[in-house]
């Protein structure tokens, strides 16, 4: 990493150096410059309130219960992807993959049930046919955010804790030409990994006619720090007895890449558009895996004993094994759309049509060495710190994990995959009209998604690996870059160049997907509604109905399975002006939540013999919401709000993983009416999900002009509750779910100057690997972030410029992983601090 990061660190240098060259002219000529930036510094506006200020104002005037957050916003903080901006927002908390924001928990919800969409225009999810994943998307598209958190009939009805659309940048909103370019380098302090941010836009528009093109990409090199148990606790003396534990060092390498671009043409005189638009965006992660697992449980078993409970201990045998990978995981969208605006006599209509195309693939080859043997004392005192002595065997003689010898190699190849073709075509239009009396606006509309799913579940090779290639000459001998202690003395092996050895050797690696593991779904969503927003002195009414219609067939090796499924979705709002600056809401709404791709197969390993099935569910239903929600807002002065809100989502036929007792008949032609027995995923009852939530957005200068200018904070708090019962009645909170969610920055900007500071923290919750048998949750997480940003007071090359500087993970978070309680943790990970500086260049 180090001489790529020397060329890069150069690059940014000479970057900031041109600059800034300016500050280095003729006293004459930087007093000549100089002279009107004091006019400019009086008359600039602060561009977080002024972000702050349109954020907060398009909130106020919504007709449902949203926050919002501006793209200015978004540049301010130290985020690295749109879900760590998500993060932020009043009610949404985030899931993580070492350290890095992925997915979003919309009210602390399991994430499947938040629809993703870029314009109104929904997009499936690559990984799983529903939902995208939030770190796939670039900042430098966005225009706003808006965190539906009450849905209208015209929204998705997928939707059950909100709906998250991305509106994008307009070539009309900057008239002429205009550029924004971000360069960025830093480094993840775990391993010294390089990190760089480059991203830019160029737009051009006059009356008539505008366009837009961009691109990004994002480079994360890191080290991960793992470490992984298999404890439980003695029945009889509450201690830990510890079975094994494994030892890994990640070495990654994330890169986001993102382009696209807009064309659109505005007639004359008219509120008519018509537009055409790209977005690609490709998520690739490059991981190379040393892992050594030490069993201790096999070494007891193999000596006829068994295992001592206590934090601390010696054991003259264990069994290891050792792994390395070096895989992808590689998803990508490819999203096209042709939209036309038009105004027919008294209606406003919008049409768009879209095809999107997104692949999900997953390749891990494994060298995987087994039957190692030495002896080990361990002492588990400090559980983010597991220590571990190697011995050889029977002995109190020190080795290290490299001189354990395996009578045993495999070679073990693993494959995922998943490709969706989606065809959607909208319809929207909206007149005004009178209701009862009553100035009324009203909306139609009408949807057609088309979609087909194909790949493979998970697809597993396992061969002796080939004699012709020693993996122990491509040992290395450097020690693992560790935040803890690496007692094994793990060493990192060229896994890249054992990879190929290991390919050349057999003649390219590979892996036949079996038939029971196959994925076939397609699936037509046809969805129509009506709405109207009557207007009163009061404040307005929303209300109206959206039908949904899903027709699917899903093939598997054996049969195929095909059903309809119709919901009715009614929803109605009331928004009630208090006061000119108090707002208080009311909503009841409906929405469903489908079976993911993966969940919906109808392949699966089929034992007639036994009456056994383990696979898709292709008769898994949807899951079905009801929900109220209610918010009093008081918008004080021009850039501060204080909100208190609540909610409660009834929640049918909640989507889980356990076994159960099915109909044969689903699965093999002549079993219906049989009882078999089923493992995967089934839907369980009673499912519950309620809250309340607290939102300060604060300019302190509204509350005392002139004495706290610049100063601002920002504080949410959402405090939850959730449930469902399982088939066997065991109840659960829901995956994903954290009791308490809360977020606080506090920042001081100037006309050019902005520091923020930012805290983050949701305490534990249960993992979204549900299964009534295995209750596996994250312990509460902590994050705290710094950012600051200053905007240069001249131009270089007629561009107007800001340095910045992110910090983020300030307090070098610990992830910790526990099944049932916080004693016996399966998953310690550590990845460090991450920081970058930059320069925005403006035309």
């Amino acid at each position: 990493m180090t001489h790529s990061r020397l060329h890069k660190r150069a690059a940014l240098g000479i970057y900031i150096a041109a600059a800034m060259a300016p500050l280095f002219a003729t006293n004459n000529v930087f007093a000549q410059q100089a002279a009107p930036e004091v006019t400019e510094v009086l008359t600039v506006a602060s561009p977080i309130r002024d972000s702050q200020k349109a954020a907060i104002e398009e909130k106020r005037n919504a007709d449902n219960y949203l926050d919002v957050v501006s793209a200015d916003t978004i540049g301010r903080f130290p985020d690295q992807n749109l879900a760590d901006s998500l993060g932020r927002m009043p009610g949404l908390a985030i899931e993580r993959d070492q350290g890095q924001a992925r997915y979003i928990n919309f009210r602390g919800a399991p994430f499947r049930y938040t629809a993703l969409a870029i314009d109104g225009l929904t997009i499936p999810g690559a990984e799983n046919g529903r939902v995208p994943r939030f770190d796939a998307f670039p900042a430098v598209i966005t225009r706003t955010i808006e965190a539906n958190k009450a849905i209208t009939p015209a929204m998705p009805g997928e939707a059950v804790s909100g709906y998250i659309n991305i509106e994008s940048f307009n070539p009309f909103e900057v008239d002429g030409w205009s550029t924004s370019t971000d360069i960025g380098m830093g480094e993840q302090t775990l391993g010294g990994g390089d990190v760089s941010r480059y991203s830019a836009r160029m737009s051009w528009s006059q009356d008539t006619l505008g366009f837009s093109v961009f691109g990004s990409r994002n480079v994360r090199e890191q080290v991960t720090d793992n470490r992984e148990f298999d404890l439980q606790l003695d029945p009889a003396s509450d201690e830990i007895i510890l079975n094994s534990i494994d030892f890994r060092s990640y070495n990654v390498r994330r890169q986001d890449t993102a382009w696209g671009g807009r064309v659109e043409y505005r007639p004359e005189n008219s509120m008519n558009r018509f537009f055409a638009s790209t977005l690609y965006s490709e998520f690739l992660d490059e991981e190379e895996r040393n892992q050594y697992v030490i069993e201790f449980d096999s070494g007891a078993g193999a000596l006829g004993r068994t295992l001592e409970p206590g934090t601390t201990g010696y054991q003259p045998l264990v069994l290891a094994r050792r792994m390395l990978q070096n895989g992808t995981y590689e998803n990508s969208a490819f999203t096209n759309t042709l939209g036309a605006d038009v105004t027919l006599g008294d209606w406003f209509v919008e049409g768009r049509l879209n095809r999107t195309t997104t692949e999900n693939q997953l390749f891990l080859p494994i060298p995987l060495s087994a039957g190692g043997q030495a002896a080990a004392s361990y002492d588990l005192s400090n559980l983010k710190d597991p220590q571990v002595q190697l011995m050889a065997p029977f002995t109190n003689n020190p080795i290290n994990v490299g001189q354990i010898s395996y009578p045993v190699s495999l070679a073990l190849i693993v494959d995922s995959g998943l490709d969706i073709d989606a065809d959607k075509f909208k319809l929207d239009a909206e007149t005004e009209s009178n209701l009862f009396g009553r100035h009324a606006t009203v909306k139609l509309g009408f949807e057609h998604d088309q979609r087909e799913g194909r790949g493979v579940g998970t697809a597993l090779s396992q061969t002796s690996f080939p004699s012709g290639v020693n993996i122990n000459s491509f040992n290395t001998g450097r020690l693992w870059e560790s935040d803890m202690s690496n007692t094994v003395g793990g060493t990192i092996y060229d896994n890249g160049a054992l990879q190929a050895a290991w390919s050349n050797a057999v003649g390219g690696l590979s892996v036949t997907a079996p038939q029971d593991q196959l994925v076939s779904i397609d699936e037509d969503i046809t969805a129509a509604y009506a709405m109207a927003t009557t207007h009163f002195g009061w404040g307005n009414v929303v209300a109206g109905l959206r039908a949904e219609r899903t027709d699917y067939s899903s093939t598997g090796p054996l049969a195929s399975y095909d059903d309809t499924l119709n919901h009715l979705l009614p929803s109605v709002h009331v928004n009630i002006d208090l006061q000119e600056d108090v707002k208080l809401r009311l909503a009841a709404t409906t929405s469903i939540s489908r079976p993911t791709y993966n969940e919906w197969r109808a392949a699966a390993s089929v034992n007639p013999v036994d009456r056994e099935v383990s696979g898709g569910n292709p008769s898994l239903k949807p899951e079905e919401a009801m929900g109220l929600d209610a918010s009093l807002e008081w918008y004080y002065g021009d850039a501060s709000l204080i909100s208190a809100g609540a909610f409660h989502r009834s929640i049918d036929n909640v989507i889980y993983a356990d076994s159960a007792t099915i109909d044969g008949g689903i699965y093999v032609p002549g079993a219906e009416g049989q009882n078999w027995s089923y493992t995967g995923f089934i839907n369980g009852r009673d499912g519950s999900l309620s809250g309340i939530e607290f939102n300060l957005i604060a300019q302190l200068s509204d509350f005392a002009p002139g004495v706290l200018d610049g100063l601002g904070f920002n504080a949410n708090v959402t405090i939850l509750d959730s449930e469902f019962t399982t088939q066997r009645n065991i109840d659960f909170s829901l995956p994903g779910t954290s009791d308490l969610i809360y977020n606080t920055s506090i920042y001081y900007e100037t006309s050019r100057l902005s520091v923020r500071l930012n805290y983050q923290f949701r305490d534990d919750w249960m993992s979204t690997t549900e299964n009534d048998a295995f209750a596996e949750y994250w312990a509460a997480q902590k994050r705290l972030d710094f950012n600051v940003k200053y905007d240069l007071p001249w131009q270089t090359l007629g561009a107007d410029l800001s340095l910045y500087l992110n910090a983020n993970n300030l307090n070098d978070a610990v992830d910790v992983r526990y099944v049932q309680t916080e004693r016996t943790p399966n998953q310690v990970e550590r990845y460090g601090r991450h920081y970058m500086a930059g320069i925005r260049a403006n035309f």
